[in-house]
């Protein structure tokens, strides 16, 4: 017997067949969104003149402005927002809990540490912030995993571990800030988790590298469906329990690494997103990556936009939307306890 036979359902099941229609739906809505938040901004297109102006006969001002900002952005944005829903969801597998989250459980600000570090030490290299992101978020996660493990993973311990290890890193960035004052005053806007000047330089450095980790992601669904299994009857299965984590916990360093390297610290959406897309699809990671994918792709699109938009001509970073909106619905996890688990 294998996952999908004890997990997911057959192709001529009602489930099935809901479950497609909700991924299409997701994509046709992501779509919409993505062409109506170009027109918003300081300068606001309506929907004609954005499909006018991506048809080619819009007007030379509205296509230095379309193409060489707004359709950057949402480009990040999306590609953004499906690695950190992804991270979130796998995170969520190996922890066995809802409330694993790069950004609550320390993987963002490892990043974002080891980021900091390099634009200090080497800011000539800016190539190299993927890599370093990459590798300061995946030793976050290993800290936060041996810190939360004995004998099983309990709900509490690991949101406890997170907060621990969160909190000293987010020491360490408030250090750095303090003592590199003069050097390091520009990266605070990037470091609030912003979108704003990106241009097609950050989409050719973000594409390559998403796209790796996307195909990870994708390729570990049944490893992530084993561990919903329990670990007894993975163990039944033949299957490494140790290996599978760590190498999940890579992947999802490795996707909220290279994001973190492009647009700084987002919250929430590794935790909102997964558990939107289970009431949705269910706990079937065959389902579930690409839901969430679409979903945080939607969600990250639309913070950037009420960001540049809500306050224009003032523009807030998107990190700062994420947080209003992911603390409440946080807060609202940890009172409902039947959360806890998958």
């Amino acid at each position: 017997m294998n996952t999908k036979q004890i997990i997911g359902c057959k192709k001529n099941d009602k489930r099935y067949i809901t479950r497609i229609l909700t991924l299409i739906i997701s994509i046709l809505l992501l779509i919409l969104i993505a062409i109506v938040s170009v027109g918003f901004g300081s300068v606001k297109f309506e929907l004609n003149e954005v499909w006018e102006t991506i048809l080619g006969r819009g007007s030379s001002a509205a296509s230095a402005i379309i193409f060489k900002s707004r359709i950057p952005r949402a480009i990040i944005s999306i590609v953004v927002g499906m690695n950190l829903a992804i991270a979130g969801a796998l995170l969520q597998a190996v922890m066995r809990n809802p409330l694993a989250d790069p950004g609550i459980i320390g993987v963002s600000s490892g990043a974002a540490l080891a980021s900091v570090i390099l634009l200090l030490a080497l800011p000539q290299h800016a190539g190299l912030l993927s890599l370093g992101a990459f590798i300061g978020g995946t030793l976050a996660s290993f800290f936060v995993y041996i810190l939360a493990y004995k004998r099983s993973f309990e709900p509490v311990r690991i949101v406890l571990a997170g907060i621990a290890v969160n909190a000293v890193l987010g020491a360490g960035i408030s250090l750095l800030s303090l003592l590199y004052s003069d050097r390091i005053q520009s990266a605070m806007l990037w470091l609030n988790g912003s979108i704003a000047g990106k241009t097609w330089n950050q989409v050719r450095l973000l594409i390559p590298y998403s796209a790796a980790g996307l195909i990870a992601a994708f390729l570990s669904v049944n490893l992530a469906n084993t561990l919903l299994l329990g670990d007894d009857t993975a163990k039944s299965l033949g299957v490494r329990l140790g290996t599978v984590r760590i190498f999940l916990c890579i992947v999802a360093a490795f996707l909220t690494g290279v994001s973190v390297a492009t647009i700084g610290i987002i919250g929430f959406i590794g935790l909102i997103v997964p558990h939107v897309a289970r009431l949705l699809v269910g706990s079937d990671y065959r389902f579930l990556l690409p839901a969430s994918a679409v979903m945080g792709a939607i969600l990250l699109l639309v913070a950037d936009t009420v960001a540049r938009s809500a306050f224009s001509p003032l523009e807030l970073p998107a990190g700062i939307i994420m947080a209003i909106a992911g603390g409440p619905f946080f807060i609202y996890l940890m009172r409902k306890r039947r959360s806890y688990q998958l």
